[in-house]
């Protein structure tokens, strides 16, 4: 118990911006063996975001209004995270060569392509969650879309090796296979309960698809998975499950 309380609070503390400290549990690979956690987490900030949605639709405010409270609420909560990651990764994997992809994507500065990038991720999700217009349906693509996207990271983190020697990703290592499994299979049990089992087999089809596109991709350009490739993976893996709930439920 003590271990998988450390493994939440682990998760807890990377995945959201809740004033939670970090302790010596979570050095060396303790964040990697808190992977099975993402998709959890990933359950809290859908939750979170969805209350928002049915807040404003109380309100008779607009759905696609409702959309975007929803999703900024979800931002506020963890800080933007993989947002950054999205960014940082597409503005990266426009530069020449190797090394200078990798320093683009060390960058705080946000270029062309990733402004670009999350000007489309927003529009596809807020119209996504706007066309499913009833809350319940909102709230249940929401925490599918949380849970599931989350439970792709920890695939990349085992399957790519580390594209650089520092940071994030580098320092948190790769994940136990139980804990990936765990994560996975916790995703997979977050779909089918929120979309039934017919539009959560679509959604998972696509986003192992896409995942194993962005392995591929991601290898080709840099050798390997950065922090901000696993939130790359993330916001694609959301915005597949949210435009499959909009046109199956």
């Amino acid at each position: 118990m003590g271990s998988i309380t450390t493994d939440i609070w682990t998760g807890l503390a990377f995945c959201t911006r809740l004033p939670l400290k970090l302790g010596s549990a979570s050095a060396g690979n303790g964040l990697a063996r808190a992977a099975w956690t993402f998709p959890l987490i990933g359950v809290l900030v859908g939750l979170f975001a969805a209350l928002i949605y049915w807040l404003a639709d109380g309100l008779d405010l607009l759905p696609f209004v409702s959309a975007t409270l929803a999703i900024v609420a979800a931002l506020l909560l963890t800080g933007a995270l993989h947002e950054d990651g999205l960014a940082d990764t597409v503005d990266g994997f426009g530069g020449r060569t190797r090394e200078r992809k990798l320093e683009i994507m060390r960058d705080s500065r946000t270029g062309t392509y990733g402004v670009s990038a999350l000007v489309s991720s927003f529009m596809l999700r807020a119209g996504a969650l706007a066309s499913l217009v009833e809350p319940g349906l909102a709230a249940a693509a929401l925490i599918a879309a949380h849970a599931g996207g989350r439970a792709t990271m920890p695939v990349l983190m085992l399957v790519l090796p580390r594209a650089r020697q520092d940071g994030l990703s580098a320092e948190a290592g790769k994940p136990p296979l139980g804990s990936v499994i765990a994560a996975v299979m916790l995703g997979m049990l977050a779909l089918a309960l929120c979309l039934g089992p017919a539009t959560a087999l679509v959604a998972a089809l696509l986003v192992v698809a896409a995942v194993a596109l962005m392995a591929w991709l991601s290898d080709q350009q840099i050798g390997g998975q950065t922090g901000d490739v696993l939130g790359a993976v993330e916001q694609v893996s959301e915005i597949l499950i949210l435009l499959v709930a909009a046109a199956m439920l």
